[in-house]
């Protein structure tokens, strides 16, 4: 019988920006804006859902300005313990991304992983940091996660978290292979014009060569004051032979759901001996500094 385990990704535009509004106001509207969503996965039957990156506001990140700081908060805190309710209603795992601040001065780019009971099993700190032009400014906002790239056994299978900028290493993606993530989610916000030949590119590589599942997502719309560029949607799973199973939308909100078989992962791997056929003996120049 086949391992299906059904899986949701929830893609949003942001709708509201300072200084109309606090970033309290804006963290409460989005938060808002994604629980009927949340509701429609669970009541759908969806067992693993995942939120796209800081997903209660918009992507500040494009100016530097540390009044956003003050939209970080701890895990626990107040946003993941609303998401344990919803998780133990529904019996959901939710992978949260939120803006963390675990001590005083300290901010990372960080996404809770929630057990269909309800537990928090851990977090997935984002290890590679952008700061480039046009309006990735994320240095100024992030440390690097310290916390090497777990897997967590959930009710429903082993879930890894890759965020945005990750995607772009295929040695984080392989590492969460090796530590056996079944899927792998990546919570983004990136925009058209730079990354989106990327975009169904990388991630389908990544489950090909590491034989996983991917949950890809992806914000919409465009944001303002900044107007940056438009996010560009097209949230998608993909399976361990690459192929797309499902594609969201451009441009506008939706929940991306698609029934995943875990079985095939095992099926893919009988064929593909990519793990045995592994030299880490030779692979020591990729942990060498650049002169």
């Amino acid at each position: 019988m086949a391992r299906i385990v059904k899986c949701g990704l929830i893609q949003m535009s942001c709708d509201w920006s300072t200084p109309k509004f606090t970033l309290a106001q804006i963290k409460r509207n989005m938060i808002d804006k994604h629980i009927p969503f949340i509701e429609k996965a669970g009541k759908a039957g969806v067992q693993m859902l995942c939120m796209q990156e800081i997903f209660y506001g918009p992507y500040f990140c494009a100016e530097q300005d540390n009044k956003w700081y003050d939209s970080a908060e701890p895990i626990p805190g107040p946003t993941t313990k609303l998401m344990q309710k919803y998780a133990k209603k529904y019996k959901m795992v939710i992978v949260v991304p939120i803006y963390e601040t675990p001590s005083v001065g300290t901010y990372y780019n960080t996404a809770a992983v929630i057990d269909a009971d309800g537990r928090i099993l851990g977090i997935y700190r984002k290890n590679h940091i952008p700061h480039c032009a046009p309006g990735f400014w994320e240095k100024f906002y992030f440390k690097p996660g310290n916390l090497g790239y777990p897997v967590f056994q959930t009710r429903y299978g082993k879930v890894g978290v890759y965020i945005c900028y990750d995607r772009h290493f295929p040695d984080g993606a392989r590492i969460l292979g090796l530590n056996g993530a079944e899927i792998v989610f990546n919570p983004s916000a990136t925009v058209a014009g730079l990354s989106e030949y990327l975009w169904k590119l990388e991630q389908p590589a990544h489950a090909v060569a590491n034989q996983y599942f991917v949950g890809a997502i992806n914000r919409v719309g465009t944001e303002k004051p900044w107007n940056m560029g438009e996010f560009y949607g097209q949230s998608y799973f993909c399976d361990p032979r690459g192929q797309m199973k499902v594609v969201g939308p451009r441009d506008r909100d939706a929940l991306v759901t698609a029934e995943l078989d875990f079985d095939q992962i095992l099926e893919v791997r009988k064929t593909w001996q990519f793990f045995r056929d592994r030299r880490p003996d030779s692979y020591g120049e990729l942990v060498q500094q650049l002169p």
